[in-house]
């Protein structure tokens, strides 16, 4: 599971990044995730990376299904598409 879509990074805009979720770790109400930014799915290098919290739902999905939704709901992801 991935996301793509458009990333700026550093003033440079990639056009349909790979988004990635790399770990996770938390507790029952919180977990912080690491995001991985690709030029394509096939891209080995990361040109970006950084770590996000969100809530936890222990009856819902599985935690990393849990980030990619949280990521849909930040502004910068609005238009993500699920690859």
């Amino acid at each position: 599971m991935a996301l793509q879509s458009n990333k700026t990074w550093n003033g440079v805009t990639v056009q349909n990044a790979y988004i990635k979720v790399l770990s996770y770790s938390g507790n029952k109400i919180n977990m912080s995730f690491s995001v991985g930014y690709f030029a394509s799915s096939s891209e080995q290098k990361m040109f970006g990376q950084e770590q996000l919290e969100c809530s936890v739902d222990l009856d819902g999905d599985n935690p990393v299904k849990q980030a990619y939704e949280n990521l849909k709901t930040l502004e910068e992801f609005s238009g993500a598409t699920d690859v």
